[in-house]
């Protein structure tokens, strides 16, 4: 039961939760039952039929509408003397900064994405205010503590970043099943039925055809007087039969490895299946595009069966086809989505014939959902397990209990009898560089980067920031605001265009430039070195930021990945994980003493094998690491 001090602490206490789902809804309830009086909810997303089954907040009649509205009624059934705000918003919109998270006692996490919880972790940082992380992915998940001066932050420890393919791989020489899911979802659905301006390497030509008129033609381009089968045939021709002749041209290519077969449509017979089960027309008849289904057209049903070639040929041309007769008026502004039916059977259909091409094997529609739509199924009860214990940090957090915070950590099996594993917390790491301000070292070709790329690839990418401020020494190069008047903004935007050593105030090598961003009140200096040459393949983006504590991702490249591909000059990015994952860090963290059982590190894996690896928090409601380590070396230093 509560002590009155504890009670007393809830009661007054004003708290922030960011993020409504399916910790969210957890988390909500059980701060309304703890005798909380003062919640805060910001979400910016609406509520899906896919959340129902672990979101227990919402019922089928709430599709569509607010989650953090909704979450606020259904709470207020049962504790309706409280009071609860709702923000239907992005946490990094402008209303929320520094003086907002400044009102709160504590702000408790539940996102679905790293860029989120990087944005929370420097405001709580800039506001002083506590933080408290977690995250779950199936029957594994973690909370975290992070407090200003006493313990690490968030981003003090290494963070998995995606995992990315070089676009020669992807268009090429695939290798694995992810491969041609990214292919088929970033390059050939993108192409087809979004931006037509996109450069991807799908429009190869011959170098006979590359001689001639026909060099300046698209193929993705419906002709004139050309109906959809055939328009359909010739695109299938092109990517799985044409491309795939060109690329065996290159013998060098098939030396070490196993040449492709060309497919063709030839091979799948006239009108489908579509005409023998009758069913095109009634499932045409439908005004309700979320509803037009390839597999319903043609009689097919079960997502866990594996399609022949022949069937996902058929899939294939008959997806194309329903895109242009029933979804004609959204083609040029289509994105992958995984809750569009017919873009997952077209972008299966299309892995499919493509790893048949590889001789690589092929998939269910319900696996390559999971691969190109990231898809981790939630346990509901792990969702309540961290939820209570985020709470429980939460009280510890007001009552000021330093000694007794904890980052636990909830496992799949019982390692010493125990599934949940407390931490303790350990001091911040010196060498970070969003709560130590240490410097970062940037290696750049300052005479072919633009200022441009900086700001892309290494300011918003990878340092997370919104609303940037560049500087070299007094002279401000570039800046974000809706205060700025239009010769500013021009100025600036020529800024963008110019390469960073024809600066007005060049960037060259030993230089330092500081980088800020006002919104999240957080301040870097990046040491700049002139770097002439970069492996394409190691280095896609030809920079290289050391001090950055993202670290990068080894895994199993057939397992769900990734965070929305986007097609680059050098790769293809790869979406993230939700599952677990090992990337490398030199940290100990040691289990503290839990009563009846001895302390222990998580040297052991939680089936006694011995390898060196541990336990750490990483970003996703729905997303957990293990990362790999040598017990024996860099321990840190307990919180005191």
């Amino acid at each position: 039961m509560a002590s009155q001090q504890q009670f007393s602490a809830l009661k007054g206490a004003k708290v922030l939760m960011v993020g409504a789902g399916g910790i969210g809804c957890e988390l909500l309830k059980t701060l309304a039952l703890s005798g909380f009086q003062d919640i805060h909810i910001i979400d910016m997303d609406t509520i899906e039929v896919s959340n129902l089954n672990r979101q227990f907040l919402f019922r089928q009649s709430h599709v569509g509408q607010s989650k953090a509205k909704v979450a606020r009624e259904a709470v207020l059934k049962f504790r309706p003397h409280i009071k609860i705000t709702p923000y239907h918003a992005n946490v990094k919109d402008p209303d929320f900064n520094v003086d907002f998270f400044k009102q709160f006692n504590v702000v408790l996490n539940g996102l679905d994405n790293l860029d989120a919880r990087r944005h929370v972790n420097r405001l709580c940082l800039a506001a002083e205010v506590p933080l408290v992380e977690s995250g779950t992915t199936g029957f594994l998940g973690q909370v975290t503590v992070h407090v200003k001066g006493r313990t690490e932050c968030y981003e003090c420890q290494p963070k998995p970043a995606p995992k990315t393919y070089p676009v020669c791989t992807i268009t090429s020489t695939p290798s694995k099943f992810v491969h041609c899911i990214v292919w088929a979802k970033d390059l050939l659905f993108g192409k087809l039925f979004g931006d037509k301006n996109q450069e991807n390497d799908l429009n190869v030509h011959s170098s006979d055809v590359a001689s001639s008129s026909e060099q300046a033609e698209d193929v993705f381009e419906r002709r004139k007087d050309e109906d959809i089968d055939q328009y359909g045939r010739r695109i299938y021709d092109h990517v799985f039969g044409y491309n795939i002749e060109v690329a065996l041209s290159n013998e060098e290519t098939w030396k070490n490895r196993t040449r492709p077969k060309p497919i063709y449509s030839s091979y799948v017979p006239p009108n489908g299946l579509a005409q023998q089960n009758g069913n095109l027309d009634k499932n045409c008849a439908t005004d309700d595009s979320s509803s037009v289904s390839a597999m319903a057209s043609l009689g097919m049903k079960n997502p866990q069966d594996i399609w022949s070639l022949v069937e996902n040929s058929r899939i294939f041309l008959e997806a194309f086809k329903l895109f242009f007769m029933k979804r004609e008026k959204e083609i040029g502004n289509l994105t992958f989505d995984k809750d569009d039916q017919l873009a997952v059977e077209f972008v299966t259909a299309a892995a499919n014939i493509r790893a048949s091409s590889f001789g690589i094997p092929l998939q269910s529609l319900f696996e390559a959902k999971g691969i190109a739509g990231n898809i981790v199924h939630a346990v509901a009860t792990t969702n309540a397990i961290i939820a209570g214990l985020t709470v429980i940090e939460a009280i510890k957090v007001l009552q000021s209990d330093t000694k007794n915070y904890r980052m636990t950590y909830c496992l799949e099996h019982p390692t010493r009898k125990m599934l949940l594993m407390p931490v303790e917390p350990f001091e911040a790491n010196k060498s970070c560089y969003v709560c130590s301000e240490t410097p970062l070292k940037l290696e750049i070709n300052t005479r072919h980067a633009k200022l441009r790329d900086f700001v892309e690839k290494i300011v918003k990418a990878k340092l997370g920031m919104y609303f940037p401020l560049i500087m070299h020494g007094s002279a401000l190069l570039y800046e974000v605001g809706d205060d700025l008047d239009e010769d500013m903004v021009a100025n600036y935007a020529a800024n963008l265009e110019k390469v960073l050593s024809e600066l007005p105030s060049p960037i060259t090598s030993g230089v330092t430039v500081t980088v800020e961003d006002l919104k999240q009140e957080l301040t870097c200096n990046i040491n700049i070195k002139h770097r002439e040459e970069f492996d394409e393949e190691k280095e896609p983006d030809g920079m290289l930021l050391s001090g950055w504590t993202q670290a990068s991702v080894e895994k199993d490249d057939n397992k769900p990945i990734g965070n929305g591909g986007s097609t680059s000059n050098a790769s293809v990015e790869a979406e993230k994980n939700d599952e677990m994952r090992t990337v490398s860090s030199g940290k100990k963290r040691k289990v503290c003493e839990v009563p009846g059982a001895a302390a222990q590190d998580f040297s052991n894996t939680t089936d006694g094998t011995r390898n060196h690896n541990k336990l750490e928090v990483v970003d996703d409601e729905d997303d957990f690491l293990m990362l790999d380590q040598d017990p024996g070396i860099n321990k840190k230093k307990r919180l005191q």
